[in-house]
């Protein structure tokens, strides 16, 4: 799993539709000037928050953002997703974009457009696609990655299984593998057996961190703030949070938060960057990634490790 140190990765899905691009300037400004250096978007965001009822506005946004900060191009990773995408405004899922090697081309060369690179640090299947061939899919990314325009690739919202397959498969066509897996993930826990509300997403198991233990690869989670709900009154918990667990895990939360006088934010954060998982952050405010920047000084032990894994 993830050999470097674990990082925060700044999530843009919001920017360029919920968060205007003042405001996403100034937040990517400080994300860089804090040390910040992996930017997360996808081809697809935010097609459900845009009038235009496509995707594109994010990835357009760090285009313009660059295209207004020479050299910043060396400074930053970035990374985004094929899949989703409405091929059709306002159609989905009936029209969304799947993995085909056809997709995934074409996918990530309008990609590069609306970003204004010439290739991408890493690229994600942003979610499993299984009317097509496994094969296809996967010599397409590692098609990308010969060509130089992806220097990464990874799979989101995947089954463990099928990243084992897809990396056999890649051995045996002599290609890329995928080397990332990006999962929802969080210091609670929904009930064992709850599918998430939230269409498409995917929890992290057991099993994909055994994997990527095993293999390598590095682990993005998102989600791994449940949207405020940690800090915010006004936003609680979904209901399949609903449980003794989540009690118990919140009483221990508060004691460490105060112990090392630290925001709940923050040691979530901590806890998941603590096993070598790089946690995802959105924010609509430049006081929301300073936050969440500054969860790298909290120092959790293994006697804080072992009282979460107790109270869960």
């Amino acid at each position: 799993m993830n050999t470097s140190d674990p990082r925060i990765v700044l999530g843009t899905m919001d920017f360029g539709t919920r968060v205007e691009p003042d405001r996403a300037f100034a937040i990517l400004d400080s994300f860089v000037a804090s040390g910040g250096v992996w930017l997360d978007t996808a081809n697809c965001y935010s097609f459900w928050s845009d009038p235009a009822g496509v995707g594109g506005a994010s990835e357009r946004l760090i285009g313009a953002w660059l295209r207004s900060r020479p050299g910043m191009r060396e400074r930053v990773r970035i990374a985004t997703k094929v899949r989703h995408n409405p091929l059709v405004p306002h159609s989905w899922p009936d029209s969304a974009e799947g993995l085909s090697a056809r997709a995934i081309h074409a996918g990530l060369e309008q990609s590069l457009d609306r970003l204004g690179v010439e290739y991408v640090d890493l690229l994600w299947a942003h979610a499993e696609d299984r009317a097509v061939p496994l094969e296809e899919t996967v010599g397409a990314f590692g098609e990308l990655v010969t060509k130089g325009t992806a220097l990464r690739v990874g799979a989101a919202n995947h089954a463990a299984w099928r990243v084992e397959r897809a990396r056999s498969l890649a051995r045996e066509q002599g290609v890329e593998p995928w080397t990332a897996l990006q999962l929802r993930h969080s210091l609670v826990q929904p009930r064992p057996s709850t599918p998430p509300a939230e269409a498409g997403h995917r929890m992290l198991t057991a099993e994909d961190l055994d994997l990527a233990r095993s293999e390598g690869l590095d682990v993005w989670t998102y989600s791994s703030l449940l949207w405020g709900s940690y800090v915010r009154a006004d936003k609680p918990l979904p209901e399949t949070y609903d449980h003794p667990g989540t009690a118990r895990v919140l009483a221990v939360l508060a004691e460490v938060a105060a112990e090392l006088s630290a925001t709940p934010n923050q040691v979530v954060l901590a806890w998941l960057m603590r096993q070598g998982i790089d946690p995802i952050v959105g924010a609509s405010r430049v006081e929301q990634i300073e936050e969440a920047l500054a969860a790298h000084r909290v120092r959790l032990g293994e006697q804080h490790l072992a009282r979460f894994a107790q109270a869960r």
